[in-house]
C-alpha cells in the first residue's frame, strides 16, 4: 500500500482513476449548471469555445434532438502570445481553429490536461502552402495558472474540462479557439498574418452560429 501511495505521488494515474478521484466533486459543481441549461449530465456531446480577447472558455452541450446549450463559461487564468494563429514551435500563440481532443493527461505536471490535436489537417496544409516547418505542438488546455501557447485554466476548472471530456469521449469532442466571439464581432484581422487566415476565420465564424451566445 505505501509503494502505490508513493507511486501515486510520482505519477502513473490512469484516466479512469483519475475520474473516480475528481468525479463526484466536478458532478456537484457542474450538474446544476448543466440542469438550468436544460441539458443532461453527462451529455452526449460537449464543445469548449475559447475566446483570446475576453480570455473565456465556454462549455457548451447537447444530446441526441437538441439544440446545443451554453452550460457555462470560465476565464482563462494565462495564455500567452495574442491573436493571430499558431505558427511555428516557439512562436508562443496559443492555436486558432476547429480542434479535436486527441488525448487526456491524468498526470499532467500542470495538474490536469487535455491534449488538442494541433497541428490539424488545416494547420499542416497552410504550412506545406507557405512552406513552413517545426509547427509545434502539445498543446493543452490545463490546470494552474502558467502557460506558454496553452490555456492555463486553474486546477478547478481543469478538473472539471477533464472529466467532463472523459465521462462524454474525446471522439464526441470539439474545441473552437478564435481571437474573438465572431457571433458579435464583425471583420476581425489581426494585423501581419496569412492572407489564408480569412478563410480560418470565415470557418470559425460559420462553426459558431450553431451555438448559444451569452446574453
Amino acid at each position: 500500500m505505501v509503494q502505490y501511495l508513493v507511486g501515486k505521488a510520482h505519477g502513473g494515474y490512469s484516466v479512469a482513476e483519475r475520474v473516480q478521484q475528481f468525479g463526484s466533486r466536478v458532478e456537484r459543481r457542474l450538474k446544476p449548471a448543466f440542469e438550468a441549461a436544460g441539458a443532461g449530465y453527462p451529455p452526449e456531446e460537449a464543445a469548449f469555445l475559447a475566446f483570446k480577447d475576453s480570455r473565456t472558455v465556454e462549455v457548451c452541450a447537447r444530446n441526441a434532438g437538441q439544440p446545443w446549450r451554453l452550460v457555462k463559461a470560465y476565464p482563462v487564468l494565462a495564455a500567452s502570445g495574442g491573436p493571430g494563429p499558431k505558427l511555428k514551435e516557439g512562436d508562443h500563440q496559443v492555436p486558432e481553429g476547429v480542434y479535436r481532443i486527441e488525448s487526456l493527461n491524468p498526470n499532467s505536471r500542470f495538474h490536469l490536461s487535455v491534449r488538442l490535436n494541433y497541428p490539424n489537417e488545416f494547420d499542416r496544409r497552410m504550412a506545406q502552402a507557405d512552406g513552413r516547418t517545426n509547427l509545434g505542438g502539445d498543446i493543452m488546455i490545463h490546470g494552474n495558472s502558467v502557460s506558454v501557447g496553452c490555456l492555463a485554466m486553474g486546477d478547478d476548472a481543469a478538473e472539471d474540462l477533464f472529466v467532463l471530456s472523459a465521462l462524454v469521449g474525446k471522439e464526441r469532442m470539439k474545441v473552437l479557439i478564435g481571437p474573438t466571439d465572431f457571433r458579435s464581432s464583425g471583420v476581425f484581422r489581426p494585423a501581419a498574418v496569412p492572407p489564408w487566415v480569412d478563410s480560418l476565420y470565415a470557418s470559425l465564424r460559420e462553426e459558431l452560429r450553431q451555438f448559444p451566445k451569452v446574453r
